[in-house]
């Protein structure tokens, strides 16, 4: 069953390795970022306040805390969304 808004595996591979809180990370490792990633992007494309995602991506409290943080680290969702639109590379346009 594919979600209209998941992303797709090819996306995933894009960014997985450049996005913070994997296990070579210093700090704290992520617990799942795909389903992180996928709660920011849902809002995004939803249009959808933060309290209202869906409980299958958990705590919309935590999922916008880390989101803040992400965002004053230019881990931004314009990043993210040009990352998944771009084929042809890895990185940020």
């Amino acid at each position: 069953m594919t979600r209209r808004h998941a992303l797709r595996d090819d996306q995933w591979e894009r960014i997985k390795d450049i996005l913070p809180g994997k296990p070579s990370d210093v700090g704290i490792t992520a617990k799942d970022n795909r389903l992180f990633v996928e709660a920011v992007l849902y809002r995004y494309k939803t249009g959808i306040p933060w309290r209202d995602l869906p409980e299958r991506f958990g705590d919309f409290r935590v999922i916008h805390t880390r989101f803040s943080r992400w965002s004053k680290k230019a881990y931004g969702s314009r990043f993210l969304i040009n990352s998944l639109n771009n084929p042809m590379t890895n990185m940020p346009c």
